[in-house]
């Protein structure tokens, strides 16, 4: 059971996270930005997101039993997901025309 909400916990933080940069100007949605923020800005910071929701998948695993190891394409795949997770705030923010 905890395996399952552990997995569940790990989906929805990186959910969440792929799509802060994009829902409000601050940094980390904390830090007040003196100027809106850039696209690199924002791609810096999911970066730095990306790995915060990798360290709290490794201390839960740490915490279920042995941490296993990862290649390459473990880190590849989980990029590419946390990307996809973040496509709605990219297309809220950028693509849809507001009034």
């Amino acid at each position: 059971m905890f395996q399952t909400v552990s997995v569940w916990l790990v989906i929805v933080a990186a959910l969440v996270a792929a799509n802060l940069p994009f829902a409000n100007d601050r940094l980390f949605a904390v830090l007040r930005m003196s100027a809106p923020k850039s696209i690199g800005l924002r791609l810096a910071e999911m970066v730095v997101l990306y790995f915060a929701v990798g360290l709290l998948g490794v201390a839960l695993e740490k915490h279920a039993g042995q941490v296993a190891p990862q290649g390459w394409e473990f880190y590849a795949v989980t990029a590419a997901l946390f990307i996809t997770f973040a496509f709605p705030g990219f297309v809220w923010r950028y693509l849809l025309r507001r009034r």
